[in-house]
């Protein structure tokens, strides 16, 4: 798929964040967003675009959303509140993208805490389950 929209720092400031902040509030309160960890969420919205040998590492939509989403969760950009940045910078990928995903808020969350206690030896294991999740509540 040519053309595929970039989820921006602003945007998952703006946006995922502070959706995840007060929609998605639980025991643990996320903090500021000027309170993350340097570079790591730069890195995550780099990777699902990146190329070797002027070939894309991840191709279509869904790849770039499932690596997108694993990144989010195991890579810790946040001191807090991974998970429920992770889940809302999904939505705001797919929804730059004309796209979006019909699920049950408990039923993404309990996907999203199977996918952050995955062990990393078993990354592509995983992205492979991320995408089949996305592809069958794609809208």
């Amino acid at each position: 798929m040519v053309g595929i929209k970039r989820i921006t720092i602003k945007e998952v400031e703006v946006i995922a964040h502070k959706l995840a902040r007060t929609r998605l509030q639980f025991d643990e309160p996320i903090p500021d967003f000027n309170l993350r960890f340097p570079n790591i969420l730069e890195s995550c919205l780099l990777v699902p675009f990146q190329t070797f040998s002027k070939k894309l590492l991840y191709k279509g939509l869904i790849s770039k959303a499932a690596i997108l989403f694993y990144l989010m969760i195991k890579n810790h950009p946040f001191q807090n509140g991974n998970i429920r940045i992770a889940m809302t910078a999904l939505f705001v990928f797919l929804y730059k993208n004309g796209r979006w995903m019909s699920v049950n808020i408990n039923d993404l969350y309990e996907f999203t805490m199977r996918i952050a206690s995955s062990p990393a030896e078993n990354k592509e294991e995983y992205l492979q389950i991320i995408k089949k999740f996305i592809k069958k509540h794609l809208t």
